[in-house]
């Protein structure tokens, strides 16, 4: 935690310097103490250490200076710094200005200089004085926070993008949080800039967009060597595990991840059925202890990059990323997993990111406080998302088309979705529209049998299926009808099995119809669609990479 400062302000440098030594001697252990001799520079100082979310406990202004009277710089540091303390240095002349200011500025203390010796007229004083400050003081969040409206699919966006990458933030609502507004203020920030992102240093981003935040916050985005072992395309359990064992196992390793790492599992709000974690954990913790282990080995993250194509020139992969750079890779391991199926439904896409979101239960769990919440979705991660916002909403209502969630939750999940009071399964239902004025506000609800009603709701969480992440495939990769990729045995009943593998040998167990390009996890088709399973093929994918690496 940051020390509280002391804000210590005289034209007059020895007096200035000796100030600054008596207040460190006496308080240095608990405050940062900072100096200025101009009251120009000091209030520029403010604006900076109010954007640093640093707080000041007391300022102790010389009253006679050149640029401006003491008392006018203690006017303007309180509209800043409101509970700081406020203490004056005069000559004898000036106590009338002392006095008068007590009442115009809330001046807590005088003081006439000089004040030897510091330990009977200053210290005393000084102490009281910070006493009563700490009884108040409440320190500021540090780090990253983001100003914006809580309804603005832009302002949902950066949220979803620092949470899924692992980057701790505050979030500022401009319409209710005061702190927000004087920031804008402060900065004099437009609000059509909104969304903006402030750094613990106190620079900021208006109208922040990924890349350059990407830069800005250190993640790389572009390979570093000229040719790779092994490529992993997405950071999900099954590349994480992948580039987990590559590493460990002395291939150079690279790892690209065109969101956040972590997939779908990694916006879990609680995983409770893996192995090793009885009390289960976080998808973002999983996700944590992963790419924290990853990289110890040596793995290399490319972060926000989306690989738009991979091509074969001779026994080398051609891997071409959305900036149009090229990697070239010896071997490569698909892991893109799946996104959640889009609801078709009038007015869905209209309010998405504005109360409706897919995935994202983590995110906006907070926005959901004593609200009316709708879950959509009977698999695990619509039920996990469903008990996380139950800790906040008022309500939260699961929707399914069936008639309960046995055939498609896992068994402990839905007792505990039974034992939640403020948790209700509306079974045969399905949403057939959603309402609202540049937010969500109501949801058309749809029975089997054609009943309809519209309820209020303040948020809808989308977990409908997954379709996965194929499309960008330009190769000859064979896919079954959903999109799946075919690996191994499964090859050999496509048609096209021989117009594409020309090798003596059969497919490896998660080779795809290209030598050298396997698949793991839930893009693969036939994969179990389990945390477990997916780390599972990951770590088998790089023992066939090496066999793979053997015989070319």
């Amino acid at each position: 935690m940051k020390q509280p400062v002391i804000f210590a302000l005289d034209d007059d440098l020895q007096v200035l310097q000796a100030l600054v030594r008596d207040l460190r001697i006496r308080y240095r252990k608990d405050y940062k103490i900072l100096s200025t001799a101009s009251a120009r520079e000091a209030l520029e100082s403010l604006v900076e250490l109010k954007n640093k979310g640093e707080e000041i406990a007391l300022f102790i202004s010389d009253q006679r200076m050149p640029e401006m009277l003491g008392v006018d710089f203690l006017q303007k540091a309180r509209e800043m710094y409101p509970e700081a303390r406020r203490v004056l240095l005069t000559a004898y002349s000036d106590t009338e200005a002392a006095i008068k200011a007590i009442n115009e500025v809330k001046l807590d203390y005088y003081f006439m200089k000089p004040w030897n010796p510091p330990e009977e007229r200053l210290f005393p004083v000084i102490d009281d004085l910070l006493e009563e400050w700490q009884y108040t003081y409440s320190p500021n969040y540090q780090g990253i926070r983001i100003i914006g409206y809580q309804w603005s699919p832009k302002s949902h966006e950066l949220k979803d993008f620092l949470s899924g990458n692992l980057f701790p933030y505050q979030w500022l609502d401009i319409e209710t949080n005061e702190k927000a507004k004087e920031l804008l203020e402060l900065n004099q920030i437009d609000h059509c800039s909104l969304p903006v992102l402030f750094f613990e240093d106190g620079s900021y981003l208006p109208h922040s967009q990924l890349g350059a935040i990407t830069e800005r916050l250190g993640l790389q985005a572009r390979a570093s060597k000229e040719l790779y072992d092994v490529v992993i395309i997405g950071a999900g359990p099954a590349g994480l595990a992948a580039a987990v064992y590559g590493a460990s196992e002395g291939l150079k390793t690279l790892l690209i991840e065109r969101k956040a790492p972590g997939g779908q599992a990694g916006t879990s709000s609680r995983i409770e059925n893996y192995l090793g974690f009885p009390t289960g954990l976080s998808g973002s913790e999983l996700t944590r202890r992963a790419v924290t282990q990853a990289q110890r080995f040596g793995t290399e993250l490319i972060s926000q990059q989306q690989v738009t194509d991979i091509n074969l020139n001779s026994q080398y992969k051609i891997i071409t990323l959305s900036d149009g750079t090229e990697i070239n890779a010896r071997s490569v391991v698909i892991t893109t997993g799946v996104d959640y199926r889009k609801l078709d439904k009038p007015g869905i896409e209209d309010f998405t990111g504005a109360g409706i979101y897919y995935g994202a239960a983590m995110t906006e769990a907070q926005a959901c406080q004593e609200k009316e919440v709708y879950v959509i979705g009977g698999g695990n991660s619509a039920g996990q998302a469903a008990m996380h916002l139950a800790k906040y909403a008022a309500n939260v209502h699961i929707v399914i088309r069936k008639e309960s969630l046995s055939s498609t939750m896992s068994q402990y999940l839905i007792d505990q979705i039974n034992s939640t009071r403020n948790i209700h399964v509306l079974g045969n239902t399905e949403i057939a529209e959603a309402k609202g004025e540049k937010r969500l506000q109501e949801l058309v609800l749809t029975k089997e049998n054609g009943q309809k009603r519209t309820v209020p709701a303040d948020s809808l969480f989308i977990f409908i299926g997954a379709r996965p992440y194929t499309d960008w495939i330009g190769l000859n990769i064979i896919k079954n009808d959903k999109g799946f990729i075919e690996t191994g045995r499964d090859l050999t009943l496509s048609p096209n099995y021989r117009k594409f593998w020309k090798l003596e040998r059969e497919p490896f167990l998660l080779e795809t119809c290209s030598p050298g390009i396997f698949a793991a996890g839930d893009v693969r088709s036939g994969a179990m669609n389990r945390i477990a399973s997916a780390v599972g093929e990951g770590a088998m994918a790089i023992k066939f990479v090496h066999e793979y690496l053997a015989e070319v």
